[in-house]
């Protein structure tokens, strides 16, 4: 139960919380340092490490990511599921190359397959079921990125979506100006994740907010339909 409006993640419970983070090791800070100084968008340490929590505790064997940049969700997932087969997709063939030769550095490239191209156009010619699949791509188009996996997860499947509060933005419009695409993409797209009728989700302020979700039951198109 909270306890009150702003109980929890003020400036003091932030710090507080990254203090908590084990100290990454030395392949994961370089790949920090390297994001931050060429302005990589990656996921934040606190999120990798819920990817590899998730990923071992649901026993993933086939993941899809949506979003590879250089590889550091990447790494995280392959670890934490020792015998998983991942699927990353990325248009930027230059992040592909410097992921590429990370994985290899960290000894999971042998299961991870690299696939550059739009999301858009890849998923569809992706053949499924995959147990977990982790969203951090365009966010004008998390929607379609989810209706087009959606049938390629299994039922009990994960779906992890990252940057769903977009910097407070998502919950804090401006009151005069133009508003922010990708923020009013991603408001949207929230209410779509939570009122999913095939997904039972939950928004976390974790990290820059993220989406858990599972598949509760398959689609229509799934079963033959529509009937």
């Amino acid at each position: 139960m909270k306890h009150g409006p702003a109980a929890i993640l003020q400036p003091g419970q932030e710090r507080y919380l990254e203090r908590l983070l084990p100290p990454r090791d030395p392949l994961l800070r370089e790949m920090e340092e390297l994001a931050k100084r060429d302005g990589v968008p990656i996921s934040d340490p606190e999120v990798g490490r819920l990817l590899g929590v998730l990923a071992r505790s649901t026993g993933a064997r086939r993941i899809l990511e949506i979003g590879t940049a250089i590889g550091y969700g990447t790494l995280c997932l392959a670890r934490g599921a020792a015998e998983a087969r991942i699927v990353s997709i990325d248009l930027d063939p230059a992040r592909l190359a410097t992921a590429r030769a990370f994985l290899e550095r960290g000894g999971v490239a042998e299961r991870v397959e690299l696939i550059e191209g739009t999301a858009l156009d890849v998923l569809g010619r992706l053949a499924g079921p995959f147990d977990l699949a982790y969203v951090d791509a365009v966010k004008t188009e998390y929607r379609r990125y989810l209706d087009l996996l959606l049938p390629k997860l299994k039922v009990g499947g994960l779906v992890v979506c990252d940057n769903l509060l977009w910097a407070g933005q998502v919950a804090s419009p401006p009151e005069e100006g133009e508003e922010d695409e990708e923020a009013r993409s991603l408001r949207a797209f929230n209410g779509y994740l939570m009122m999913h009728p095939q997904l039972q989700a939950v928004v976390l302020p974790l990290g820059d907010g993220v989406g858990l979700a599972t598949k509760t039951k398959p689609l229509i198109s799934e079963m033959g339909g529509p009937f």
